[in-house]
Parts: C-alpha cells; structure tokens; sequence
C-alpha cells in the first residue's frame, strides 16, 4: 500500500498489517504509514556506477507484465473465439524512465530540516538528502535525518520547504522490520506529476552488515542502487504507466527491497519475505 500523505489516497493493492506492538495507541497518529509490498521471485543485483546510480539511468527500461489473456467474442451456438482486436499490455505494464537522484546542498537542506521539525530541527543532521529524477505538485526531494539516539527522520520536500508525515517525525522508528530485522522500512509515497509520469519515492534504516541495497519494482528484475548514508537509504523512480492507461487510482508499480552484504550476496529480498506475501 501507498500512501499519498497529502489527501490521505490509498491504493490497497496488498493486504499488510502494523504490528501488534506498534498499533496500540496508533489512532491518533498520522494516518500515512509505511508502504508494505508483497510478491515472489527472484533478482539479480545491477552494478552502479561510481555515483551511485545505475548505469543507463535516464533512460527508459521497459517493463512488460505478463501478457494478459486475449479477449474472445462469443456467437450464438458457437462458444467462443479469438477476437481478431490486438492484445492489449496488462494495465499495470510500466517502464522505469529514471531513477537518477541529485544531492541537495546543505544550505536548503537546513530550511528543509527547519521547515519540517521546527524547533527540534537542530537536533537533527541530514544523512541522506537527494531531489528525485521528476518532480510531482507536492514533492521533488526527500532528506533523511538522526539524532544523537540514533531516531531517524523523513522529511519529503518541495523546493527549500519540508514536510513529514509521521507525528510525531520519530514515529518510523521501529515501526515495520522485515523478517530478519535486516532492513527498517520508513514511508514510500506515490504521486502522479501532471505530465503522464509519477513519481515514486521512499526510504528506510539497514542493519549492519549490509554493503549494498538495490530496488526493484513490480514485476520487473532489474534493480536500481539506492541512495545509502548513515545507516539510512533513500530511493526516488519516475514510472511512466503502460497502455491502456491506468485508472484514477494508479500508484505505481510495487517497490521491492533488496540487501547485498560485502561480498555481493543477497541477504534480504522483500520479495521473498514471509510477511510480505499475497495473501489476497
């Protein structure tokens, strides 16, 4: 599920659950909660470049589903037989058309920060602060601060001015882990940019141990680097839909998390994660 923490949309796509111990107590907060992906396979990391995007970002990576199932007419007496209509893509066909990010100077970085927390934004530095490849009418960055008690904070932003979702800011610490207690999940928004694209961004907390984290999205193998600094990471993606076009409600395809320790293995999949699974 994305949540969209301005109007509070929802696309219940998957089913998923806040834990026991982080829901009591929890109606009164803000309503716009971490994203929760579920799904099954398999990936392959892509190397980055010395920057820490992948190579051939910016340019479009088509992403077919699967092909859906061809429609048949029926006629009295005679069952039914192969429209002569072109096969239509999946609805939730998209490609990945950059997911570059940019650093954001530590002069806006502090408005930002300010804007977001106010009086408490000294207690904060920024560990990760990056514009993401597109901009939507609500977001074109996001910083990631912490404390000196190690509380992390997110902080989407629009030009030099921030907003969290959370209340308080804190409230994404230990809120969702994945199985394994090897990656911290924080909030993951979607929005559309007014110009047939959206933008999809998010962020969370690494466990020790970890060299490398890479997103995938929907259905998709290829993995694109996240941003990684101070025990935190930050992913951004423009996704231009598939034909036909997407119902109102479009949020995107599922992002997926995957975790490489130093020797280039995956410790952590999403896609494989218990409590991540379809259940629906």
């Amino acid at each position: 599920m994305k949540i969209d923490p301005e109007d509070n949309r929802a696309s219940l796509r998957r089913k998923w659950g806040v834990p026991l111990g982080v829901a009591t107590g929890v109606a009164a907060l803000s309503v716009a909660a971490v994203a929760v992906f579920s799904g099954v396979g398999d990936a392959k990391p892509l190397l980055a470049s010395p920057a820490g995007n992948p190579a051939g970002t910016g340019s479009p990576s088509p992403s077919p589903s699967t092909p859906s199932t061809p429609h048949g007419s029926k006629s009295a007496g005679a069952g039914s037989s192969p429209s002569s209509a072109p096969e239509a893509p999946a609805p939730d066909a998209f490609s990945i058309t950059s997911s570059r990010t940019t650093p954001i100077d530590a002069g806006t970085v502090a408005k930002i920060l300010s804007s977001c927390l106010g009086a408490d934004a000294s207690r904060y530095h920024a560990v990760v602060a990056v514009r993401t490849p597109i901009a939507s009418p609500d977001w074109d960055g996001v910083v990631v601060a912490v404390n000196s008690a190690d509380q992390y904070v997110q902080c989407e932003s629009k030009g030099d001015k921030g907003n969290s979702p959370d209340s308080p800011p804190t409230f994404i610490n230990n809120r969702l882990w994945g199985t394994g207690r090897t990656i911290e999940y924080f909030d993951s928004v979607s929005q559309p940019d007014g110009k047939g694209q959206h933008l999809m961004l998010g962020a969370g907390h690494y466990a020790s141990g970890i060299a490398k984290i890479t997103i995938s999205y929907g259905d998709d193998p290829k993995e694109y680097p996240a941003r990684m600094a101070g025990g935190a990471f930050v992913y951004a993606a423009a996704v231009s839909p598939g034909t036909p076009k997407p119902d109102p409600h479009y949020s995107g395809p599922n992002p997926y998390v995957h975790a490489y320790n130093a020797a280039g293995k995956e410790i952590y999949s999403q896609k494989k994660d218990p409590q991540f699974v379809d259940e629906s």
